[in-house]
């Protein structure tokens, strides 16, 4: 049960007589008395003309999934089911982060009858929002005093990363069909398959002559010698294995985003470009255990099951076992494979373990590090305009001086590695995947 204001301005209401009759005496307690318990009783019979909020029958309607940013209706019907009219609030206890605008809305429902109400969600975080209660606060003709239940109506909605990257993906793509010849460019990659025999023009690589077909294509009638190239074709079908390191560095905020954001944001990217490539991606997010995994699947599939898969991962505040690693990636696939590391590099002594598992890596497989970078770092470089700024270059100048190291470490291992920040990382990811495709490294 609940009071309204208007029961309390009725209520005091009653200083009036009081104050007419001088507010002293006995006469004037016996008139506070007897308006107090004439609203009482007017309070009373309001809530005993109340609908019962538990006479009520809730169901839901929302959408499975819904990408971060975007915005989906909550539709929760309500069912009517006693005898007098509904006049009231409803309130829908969505959690904060699900992006709820206004979780109390006014409904009037007469008896045998149902409402919809409708709230719109623009979640704010990934992962599942979830709303396990309703509460129902019904009022009285004369809205002084109200009814009120709490009734179970669970609901969930899936927010999927945004996948902000996508729209990296047709430039991307155009450049893979120039590598695999499909446009006028003609632009051929250095892979290993033999694709075709043309006449050699200006600016094409002397080591593609083909010297027995140039002698084959001699003309005997001496109206000149037509020299022939190969030209050969991307490999396909090669495995990229993609693992997202989950543990505490990958809590840190870089331009109010989480690190693992956009890591999977450039894993995204880069197994959309793979698989339309022809490649087969694995994925895989580990920390000092698998917290998700992604194989056998290509195309849309990958995709799909790659969002629906990220959504609940969160950053475990733990540190990365990267002697467990090898043996990951030997449990995905035996064969010679791109093996991308999603991490952190800016510390030395965080990246100690990283190091110590790389020779391992690169001795089977083409190793690439990612990790993103922070632009306030590089832009805190350029600030001295006093004390405090030389202070704080000084620690940027330090910290990229710190990841030029690891950056070197991780080359002189036989690794590569692709740094940037949250908007440049994954297309600078793609540009380095395009690029050893073309050179033939995969």
């Amino acid at each position: 049960m609940t009071i309204s204001g208007r029961f309390v301005a009725l209520v005091a209401l009653g200083v009036i007589p009081i104050v007419l009759l001088g507010g002293e005496g006995n006469r004037a307690a016996l008139v506070m008395l007897g308006w107090i318990a004439y609203v009482v009783v007017l309070g009373i019979i309001d809530l005993m003309l109340a609908a019962s909020p538990r006479r009520v029958t809730l169901t839901r309607d929302l959408p499975a999934r819904v990408r971060l940013g975007e915005t989906v209706t909550s539709e929760l019907f309500i069912t009517n089911s006693g005898t007098r009219t509904l006049r009231g609030k409803v309130r829908d206890g969505w959690q904060p982060s699900a992006g709820a605008p206004a979780t109390r809305m006014p409904v009037r429902i007469p008896a045998g009858e149902r409402r919809l109400v409708s709230i719109p969600l623009t979640p704010t975080r990934r992962g599942e929002r979830r709303v396990e209660q309703v509460t129902l606060r019904s009022w009285g003709p004369l809205g002084l005093w109200a009814r009120q239940a709490t009734l179970l109506a669970p609901g969930r909605i899936r927010v999927l990363p945004p996948f902000h990257s996508r729209k990296h993906l047709p430039s991307r793509l155009a450049r893979l069909r120039e590598l695999d010849g499909r446009t006028s460019a003609m632009i051929r990659g250095q892979g290993t398959e033999f694709d075709s025999l043309r006449e050699y023009v200006r600016g094409d690589d002397v080591r593609s002559i083909d010297w027995r077909a140039t002698a084959r294509n001699n003309d005997p009638s001496g109206a000149g010698q037509r020299v022939m190239v190969r030209t050969w074709r991307p490999e396909r079908d090669r495995r990229i294995v993609i693992l997202i390191d989950t543990s505490r560095t990958s809590a840190a905020r870089i331009s109010d985003e989480p690190r693992i954001d956009t890591a999977f944001e450039a894993a995204l990217l880069l197994a959309a470009l793979a698989s339309r490539a022809g490649d087969r991606v694995d994925v895989l997010a580990y920390d000092r255990r698998v917290r998700g995994r992604v194989q056998g699947a290509a195309g849309a599939e990958l995709l799909s099951r790659m969002v629906d898969t990220m959504a609940v991962i969160e950053p475990e505040l733990i540190e990365m076992d990267w002697s467990a690693v090898p043996g990951q990636i030997r449990g995905v696939t035996s064969q010679r494979a791109l093996v991308v590391l999603l991490t952190s590099i800016e510390a030395p002594g965080a990246s100690q373990g990283l190091l110590s598992a790389l020779p391992q890596l690169t001795r089977r497989h083409t190793v690439l590090v990612a990790s993103v970078t922070d632009p306030a770092v590089l832009a805190a470089t350029t600030e001295r305009g006093n004390r405090e700024g030389v202070y704080r270059a000084a620690a940027a100048e330090r910290s990229l001086l710190d990841l030029a190291r690891v950056s070197a470490a991780v080359r002189q291992l036989g690794g590569d590695v692709v740094t940037g920040s949250p908007e440049a990382l994954p297309p600078t990811l793609a540009d380095r995947y395009i690029a050893l495709k073309a050179a033939g490294r995969l």
